[in-house]
């Protein structure tokens, strides 16, 4: 089979080519944060009323997480470490997700922050984790499209319709992964890895975009050709957060790059060298598009992942698909029991068999990179022992409402998929619109 090329900049992040052949609506989303509206499905954990962990729903507008963590943990009066969240979400967006906070449910009325709100509150023995969700609904609204309005109808129905058939989408990392307005994580990630960490630093704190605001280019422009950080920091705009921390602990510490990159929460830590990897995967799964290798079909070799009871892959229970069980295995992937993965290359991985495992090879040689190359000397959260993901996504509740001149898509993905790869498939914009 042949996939439609891709000819934006998400080539960069190694999303090379669209599933379905149709011409792409344009447009762009998140116009205003209500145009993009995510409600996470969840395993809230069981109310206990002695537990120490409080539990809430919040509703929240326009709001990073991370940022939100930090200003929650300075609002209450505890640790960040001491709130957690199951995912992390879009900024630009209207969202809904469980989190908890190692404090008594009283201490949540002193929070006055803007356009977030606190429901559902309860006690209960153990916190919210990363992972602990199921799902997230998604209802997003595409403005400007470039296709007549009158077309667009029957292009869609065009895209669903090879969804349908296909079992699902590429499950590329979207341009979230890496960054929508400033796509450098996966090169920060890529300088750790290397053994680099004063190249890492130096890129998150330094590396421009033409999309920032000219106070913040200003600043970045300052720190790419400038050690003295004293008089640096004092120029960084307060929405420099994260890097104004980094260049504070080089005030004090200076040339402690490692620990520089020890003041970012440990999620963004662990989401450096991810990055990284999800970059190898998007390339490692356009290639397989590019050999013609089917998505919703094991191959001899594949490794194949079955779905548990809760729906959830199963990536303790991985399966190898040989000449002598291809049949059973098939099955089990035709009848949504079960989906072919690409390794999320780490410390602990080793390529497959068969045409994928060669191809996995390529990129990786291409990069010159071993295993090892993902323990990062200092830096355990940063180091990443490497895992699997499915190559395709399925799609629940799948549809759109058309309006005057606009459309709302709706539909329902698993866990760790991304929207916008699924938006992409209908739009076929550039990078920045979504």
């Amino acid at each position: 089979m042949s996939y439609r090329p891709c000819h934006t900049d998400e080539t960069k992040i190694g999303m090379l080519y669209y599933l379905s052949g149709a011409e792409g609506t344009g447009g762009r989303i998140k116009v205003f944060p209500e145009d993009f509206s995510v409600t996470e499905v969840s395993r809230g954990p069981p109310e206990e009323p002695e537990g120490k962990f409080t539990i809430v729903k919040v509703t929240s507008t326009n709001w990073e997480t991370n940022r939100m963590v930090r200003l929650l943990s300075r609002s209450l009066g505890i640790s960040r470490e001491k709130i957690g969240f199951a995912g992390t979400k879009d900024k630009r967006a209207v969202t809904s997700q469980l989190m908890s906070f190692e404090c008594p449910p009283d201490s949540l009325g002193s929070v006055g922050l803007k356009d977030l709100e606190i429901t559902d509150i309860y006690r209960s023995k153990r916190p919210i984790k990363i992972g602990d969700l199921i799902g997230n609904r998604f209802s997003i609204k595409v403005r400007e499209p470039n296709m007549p309005i009158d077309e667009i109808p029957g292009t869609l129905d065009s895209i669903i319709s090879d969804i349908r058939e296909a079992g699902g989408f590429p499950n590329y990392f979207g341009v979230q992964r890496f960054g929508v307005v400033r796509p450098v994580t996966h090169l920060v990630g890529e300088s750790l890895v290397r053994g680099d960490t004063e190249g890492a630093v130096r890129m998150y704190l330094s590396s421009p975009s033409e999309f920032e605001n000219d106070g913040v280019s200003a600043a970045r422009e300052e720190l790419a050709h400038r050690d003295d950080w004293k008089s640096l920091i004092k120029i960084m705009p307060e929405s420099m957060g994260f890097e104004k921390s980094m260049v504070g602990h080089l005030i004090e510490s200076p040339g402690d790059w490692t620990g520089a990159i020890e003041t970012l929460p440990n999620n963004l830590q662990m989401m450096l060298v991810h990055a990284y990897q999800s970059y190898l995967f998007n390339l490692m799964l356009s290639k397989r598009m590019e050999a013609g290798l089917p998505l919703n079909m094991p191959v001899a070799g594949d490794v194949v992942i079955p779905v548990s009871a809760d729906g959830t892959p199963d990536h303790d229970h991985p399966v190898c698909a040989t000449s002598r069980n291809i049949d059973l295995v098939a099955a089990q992937v035709g009848s949504g029991r079960a989906f072919v993965s690409i390794t999320l290359f780490g410390s602990d991985s080793v390529t497959q068999e068969g045409e994928m495992g060669e191809i996995e090879s390529r990129v990786l040689e291409s990069q010159k990179l071993k295993a090892s190359d993902f323990i990062i000397p200092g830096l355990p959260r940063c180091s990443s022992r490497g895992s699997r993901r499915e190559i395709l996504c399925p799609v629940k509740e799948i549809g759109y409402k058309m309006g005057q001149d606009f459309y709302d898509a709706e539909f329902s993905l698993p866990k760790g998929n991304y929207a916008t790869t699924l938006m992409r498939e209908f739009m076929k914009s550039q990078m920045l619109n979504y």
